[in-house]
């Protein structure tokens, strides 16, 4: 098949892991005789030193014209300070209001090679295997905002449309896996989380009845994650909420730099991209796991190209490099030797032979 594919290294170590993913990318279109067509753009603290603007045109542009989109990291100290008027998350909030990208899916399933890698016990992370839909485009991240020399506001919103499309994604998923749902909110507090529960449980009841499905409050889930993380199976919650949860369930796999994403709207069309950030500290330095943006790399080729066997094949790969014994350094053991980034794909390159 023929595909555009728009490539937004970023800032940061983004740049480093999105190579390895455009390598296996290249690497998948010659094993399996397929055309992509890869073009470079500029989001983040780049578009903003090149442009002035964190999102360009031309970068909306070509992310508008392509089949799908895959993305590195944004952001670092150069663009940290608060009261700058232009900021790199600007350039990602608007790419996803830009292309309708309403899903996150962030899945959860430690290798178990890798089970020692993670700080809690062994005993509690065998068979966990957690989707996580994060609804992307609404809530206090997009809600007006207000600010003063002594005050501030952020309005957290959300719509029934907003809450019905999101929870029916995690639906239709749920009945692919093991139908089990949890809906996590607050809504012993607040009203966004009140809707969005009301909403939630008449969209289940109604339209899938087959499926089990429990409010949960974002604390108890918080908690529960590190302390029974085998019992989730789909977890879906409102955009700052699956924020914060995903990054904490990354623990459970040993390290952000195994967890992909696929951010999804009505089409086909989709921003792929590892969970992690620009990890400044380590920016330039050739050692930042690549894993997650490769495994981000098979999402792709599955929800957005419909390549299924060859997204398969890819996540193979990379497990069987991670049981050969392929490691970077946030995944090696204390004291023992570790990969590069491009070594590490190398391995994964390898195992995909």
């Amino acid at each position: 098949m023929k595909a555009l594919i728009a490539v937004l290294a970023g800032d940061g170590v983004g740049p480093e892991v999105t190579a390895e993913g455009v390598r296996c990318l290249q690497a998948v279109a010659e094993r399996f005789g397929h055309q992509f067509e890869l073009q470079e753009a500029l989001l983040g603290g780049a578009a903003i030193d090149a442009y002035g603007d964190a999102l360009p045109e031309p970068t909306l542009s070509l992310c508008k014209r392509a089949d799908a989109v895959l993305l590195g990291a944004i952001g670092g100290p150069k663009w940290s300070d608060p009261n700058a008027r232009v900021r790199p998350e600007q350039g990602l909030l608007g790419l996803r209001q830009g292309l309708g990208l309403y899903a996150n899916l962030r899945p959860v399933a430690p290798h178990p090679a890798l089970l020692d890698a993670s700080p809690l016990k062994t005993e509690l992370l065998r068979g966990v295997d957690i989707m996580v839909v994060r609804e992307l485009t609404g809530g206090i991240y997009f809600g007006k905002k207000t600010r003063t020399d002594s005050s501030a506001t952020d309005l957290c919103e959300y719509t029934t449309g907003e809450i019905e499309r999101i929870v029916r994604v995690a639906g239709n998923l749920a009945m692919r896996r093991k139908r089990r749902v949890v809906s996590v909110d607050k809504a012993n507090v607040l009203e966004t989380s009140r809707l969005w529960r009301s909403v939630a449980e008449r969209v289940f009841k109604s339209d899938f009845p087959q499926v089990s499905f429990e409010h949960m409050l974002v604390d108890t889930a918080a908690m529960h994650l590190l302390r029974r993380p085998a019992d989730f199976d789909v977890l879906v919650t409102e955009n700052m909420f699956g924020d914060i949860l995903t990054d904490e369930a990354s623990m459970l796999a040993g390290s952000m730099g195994l967890l992909p994403s696929a951010s999804l709207g009505e089409g086909k069309r989709g921003l792929y991209e590892p969970i992690h950030g620009s990890a400044p500290d380590i920016a330039g330095r050739g050692i930042a796991n690549p894993f997650a943006t490769i495994l981000s790399v098979a999402l792709l080729l599955r929800h957005s190209l419909g390549l299924e066997r060859e997204a398969q094949r890819l996540e193979s790969a990379v497990n069987r490099a991670i049981d050969a014994g392929a490691r970077t350094r946030d995944i090696a053991p204390p004291g023992a030797p570790s990969l590069g980034t491009r070594a590490a794909a190398d391995a994964v390159l390898a195992a995909l032979d």
